[in-house]
């Protein structure tokens, strides 16, 4: 374990919360970077980034700063020292890039540009970075092959992912940079976030509102709990891909590989609903929608090479997972 601070941006987010978490309780020192905007409720990242800090014991710095701008993430990280980075910051959502598309380029584009660059720069011995299950669009078949093609993107966000993918392909080669990108696959559990089906199907149904069920249930998803996608990204980052010419995860042969981490289970939606109307303890009031714009009808993660690589072997499933959320939640609610 290096004594030099790991560098984790979008730390007041969903999963950058838990990866720091993950760092702190083993060791580390975390410099965090967010810029806190207002796609969803700041209190919540507010409230993420004070269960940090209690937990940090003075190893834990905070830069409230928007990584797209290269002059500001440069003044806030001054001389830091630190050797890896962690780059989870992203403007998420599906649905929110079909109407602001603007805020996609300047966060997933000019913002991982920019990790790309301090990577280099600062001569960075290992840099992970989130991709997304979005990424494989119209092309692929299930389960999800890291291999695959992913040249149809049914939404920007998918694509501006592909495309963080691709540059940072091109920092590898050039560079020798060595990075892992990490296909995530519906990501939930305790402090998730607001957008997603899990919070809002369990506040829906625990406030007798209804919800909509896109395409009529008939939709599959890999959800993939928290505490398993910390694992492997941390597994990932304490591995860093060898510059040895061989073909990575991915087809590379620069030092950078790409990863499914999901589930292995592709869940029907309308399962999910029952487990969180047996955990809330009342049915939902079902509305039965049509697929949404920019959606996929069906995720499944292969996860034979990150597997075969690193032993990575998620544990947790939606029956589990699931009350787990809702339990969170109930507190969360009660404590606001």
């Amino acid at each position: 374990m290096s004594t030099d601070p790991i560098l984790v941006t979008g730390v007041a987010g969903f999963i950058g919360m838990h990866v720091a978490r993950a760092l702190l309780a083993r060791g580390e020192h975390v410099i965090g970077i967010d810029s806190f905007n207002d796609y969803y409720p700041v209190s919540l990242k507010e409230a993420r980034v004070a269960a940090i800090a209690a937990e940090a014991d003075g190893r834990f710095t905070l830069h409230r700063v928007d990584f797209a701008d290269h002059a500001a993430l440069d003044s806030a990280l001054g001389a830091a020292p630190f050797t890896r980075i962690v780059h989870l910051g992203a403007q998420a959502g599906v649905r929110y890039s079909i109407d602001n598309p603007r805020a996609y380029i300047h966060s997933n584009i000019a913002g991982h540009l920019n990790l790309l660059e301090l990577g280099r720069q600062r001569g960075v011995a290992h840099l992970v970075y989130a991709s997304s299950s979005s990424i494989y669009g119209g092309d692929a078949t299930l389960p999800f092959k890291v291999d695959d093609r992913a040249d149809r993107p049914l939404s920007l966000y998918a694509a501006t992912k592909r495309a963080d993918e691709l540059m940072s392909e091109t920092y590898a080669h050039l560079y020798r940079l060595p990075q892992t990108g990490l296909r995530f696959f519906t990501v939930y559990g305790p402090w998730g976030r607001p957008d997603m089906a899990m919070w809002l199907f369990t506040s829906a149904i625990l406030e007798d509102r209804p919800i909509q069920v896109f395409n009529h249930g008939d939709m599959r998803r890999d959800f993939t709990y928290i505490d398993d996608i910390v694992a492997g990204i941390i597994a990932c980052l304490d591995h860093p891909p060898a510059d040895d010419g061989s073909i990575k995860a991915g087809g590379s042969p620069a030092p950078h590989r790409l990863y499914n981490i999901g589930n292995h289970r592709s869940e029907r939606l309308d399962r999910l609903i029952d487990l969180i109307e047996a955990a809330c303890g009342k049915p939902a009031i079902r509305i039965n929608a049509p697929m949404q714009p920019g959606d996929m009808p069906d995720t499944f993660a292969d996860i034979s090479a990150i597997q075969r690589d690193l032993g990575f072997a998620p544990t947790t499933s939606i029956d589990v997972g699931v009350p787990k959320f809702v339990e969170w939640y109930r507190g969360y609610i009660e404590r606001c």
